[in-house]
């Protein structure tokens, strides 16, 4: 069963898919967001490609554990997602996902500028990967 791992930001949305087993994330994509409806169509494609079975959204929540006016939006995302789709939806904690991604591409030695095309979609990776090692 595919799983895709979103970190949904106000203007990307990064994308990263499970192998068939769930035991792998692999970056797929960065979306630029324009609208609701051409991000849902953007993301449908993907998950008909895939054949895509739930969600993963990165959870936006404070270092001190609690939650803000970013949480409250992700979940009102999330309600959109499961009506437009029919899929569940799980969160995971995105503390630190983007520090990470960050921190692998900089490893990697990666241009600043090409740093900045792909963190959304290694965040999103970075927090489906996490999410998989904890179900397996």
């Amino acid at each position: 069963m595919r799983i895709m791992g979103l970190d949904v930001g106000e203007k990307t949305i990064g994308v990263a898919i499970s192998d068939p087993m769930g035991w792998t994330a692999q970056g797929i994509t960065v979306i630029r967001r324009t609208s609701l409806k051409e991000d849902f169509a953007s993301l449908r494609k993907i998950i008909e490609e895939y054949d895509v079975k739930k969600f993963v959204l990165g959870l936006p929540i404070r270092t001190d554990g609690s939650f803000g006016p970013e949480t409250e939006k992700m979940y009102k995302f999330a309600d959109k997602l499961k009506r437009e789709f029919n899929l569940p939806v799980e969160y995971w904690d995105e503390r630190f996902s983007t520090a990470s991604a960050e921190r692998i591409l900089l490893e990697g030695d990666v241009s600043r500028a090409k740093r900045r095309n792909l963190i959304d979609k290694v965040a999103a990776t970075v927090i489906l990967q996490a999410y998989l090692d904890r179900k397996g």
